[in-house]
């Protein structure tokens, strides 16, 4: 809970969707915060990215000077050890970004819960903070169909979630699942709204 308001933990495997479930919540009601937004925003300070420029060079930076994300991906999803590093210089503005946004909606009584969309929520212990944890669940097929549409084949997706816990360990801890399927639009806005009913009268 933070100000009254239940906070809604958003997991699942890479191209199940996790994003696209949250914008729903977000069109019932609920603030959405979004760390691949927070990520994003990270890469623009200059203190972010003089450290990673004394890390690796120039090569996970473009020609205007602004981080090159899948320049980063490459490196870091290959080598655990650099991943831990440039974890330890992102997660601590990640959360300060989230307390900050979270903080500015507290009082907005239009807010009915906050729903973190956040990938690595049970790496990084978060969630105990949470009062709902919600799986999305979407066939492999389906998921190598979106990835994709990223420009990733499949090794790139496997080498993904292998850095991430195992999708039954994230499936255990959610109190609900989601089912997101190609083409299942008002399916799936119908299962968000029943979970967000659900969460909203537990707490």
């Amino acid at each position: 809970m933070y100000a009254g308001k239940p906070i809604i933990g958003i997991i699942g495997g890479i191209g199940s969707g996790k994003t696209y479930v949250a914008r729903l919540f977000g069109e019932l009601g609920c603030r959405v915060i979004s760390s691949d937004e927070q990520v994003r925003r990270a890469y623009e300070r200059e203190d972010v990215r003089r450290q990673l420029r004394q890390w690796w060079g120039e090569e996970v930076f473009r020609a205007d000077g602004s981080v090159d994300r899948a320049a980063v991906a490459k490196r870091v999803f290959t080598d655990a050890g650099e991943r831990a590093r440039l974890e330890s210089l992102i997660h601590p503005l990640v959360r300060q970004m989230r307390d900050e946004e979270m903080a500015a909606s507290a009082n907005d009584a239009q807010v009915l819960a906050y729903v973190w969309d956040t990938p690595l929520i049970v790496e990084a212990d978060l969630v105990g903070q949470c009062d709902a944890i919600v799986f999305v669940d979407a066939p492999l097929e389906v998921r190598r169909q979106r990835v994709a549409g990223r420009g990733w084949d499949e090794g790139e997706l496997m080498r993904r979630e292998k850095s991430q816990a195992p999708l039954d360990k994230k499936r255990k801890v959610a109190k609900y699942i989601i089912r997101n399927t190609a083409g299942a639009d008002e399916d799936v806005r119908n299962q968000v709204r029943t979970v967000l009913t659900r969460v909203v009268a537990s707490v």
